[in-house]
């Protein structure tokens, strides 16, 4: 039995409802899930319904973006109180940087002869948080390139015409902020981060010291090799070991865990993870 506790809905990136993806868990026999969307807890209510009806056990969560020394890192937060005001207005100036990161992106466009609208911009978003992935599918849909990797390719990735930074808070801040809301501090997909996995040991202890809980250790980028070197280091740290396939639709490629080819991250994540939040919570 799999768990499934790294997903996206059409509240950041991705594009199902959470309805829609506990559906997709039950169909798959998941055993524990999460919406972790980015910057963004607007699909966590009606997920944790929706898990209600079909027996599904779901646990509140989160992906926030943040920075720590010349690192880009995500944050999964688990067991935050989504309605906590605090941390509704510090996600407040997350998603204001993806509104203005999102506006200085269409005038490098549109220099570029390339003309997408805030307005049509916000039709295929429909809701939630808005970014790149979504100016992605416009340019396929108007024809600029012939699928989604190739804007990012030539447009939209890092160091590419229409590249635009934003704001990213401190890792420290993010993981302080999660435990405010009465959360846990979870690394995303460390092996993404550091492939050679030479900087990891040290990026764990300082991210250890900043208070930070668990290692998303089961991922569809890890190697074997790689799962038991980050288990290794979860186990020096007192780390929870958490998984998940990061899955945003059938456009992203990833499959959703529990399917035929995907990756199962097994179920006693979830027992350790109600465990551990149990204590937090005290």
């Amino acid at each position: 039995m799999c768990v499934e506790l790294h997903t996206h809905s059409v509240y950041s990136d991705g594009t199902a409802t959470p309805a829609e993806l506990i559906q997709m868990a039950a169909d798959r026999k998941i055993q524990g899930f999460a919406l972790t969307d980015h910057d963004t807890v607007e699909g966590v209510q009606e997920a944790i319904r929706h898990g209600r009806e079909l027996g599904i056990p779901v646990v509140s969560g989160i992906e926030i973006s943040a920075a720590h020394r010349q690192y880009s890192l995500h944050i999964l937060g688990y067991g935050i109180d989504p309605n906590n005001q605090e941390l509704l207005d510090w996600l407040a100036r997350l998603q204001q940087g993806r509104i203005e990161r999102n506006r200085n992106i269409l005038e490098k466009l549109a220099v570029m002869g390339i003309s997408i609208t805030a307005q049509e911009l916000q039709q295929v978003s429909g809701c939630g948080q808005t970014g790149r992935p979504h100016i992605a599918r416009l340019l396929k849909d108007k024809g600029y390139v012939t699928n989604i990797q190739q804007a990012f390719k030539h447009y939209l990735g890092r160091n590419k015409p229409a590249w635009c930074s934003r704001y990213a808070s401190r890792a420290s801040e993010a993981v302080a902020i999660l435990h405010q809301a009465g959360g846990i501090a979870v690394l995303a997909h460390p092996g993404i981060i550091d492939k050679s996995m030479k900087e990891l040991p040290m990026l764990f202890r300082e991210l250890v010291e900043r208070g930070l809980d668990g290692v998303e250790v089961f991922y569809p980028a890890h190697s074997r090799k790689m799962k038991k070197r980050l288990q290794i280091l979860a186990e020096k740290y007192n780390l929870l070991c958490t998984g998940g396939s990061d899955y945003h639709g059938d456009h992203h490629g990833r499959l959703f865990a529990g399917e035929s080819g995907a990756i199962c991250p097994p179920d006693s994540i979830m027992v350790e993870l109600l465990e551990r939040l149990q204590y937090v919570q005290q």
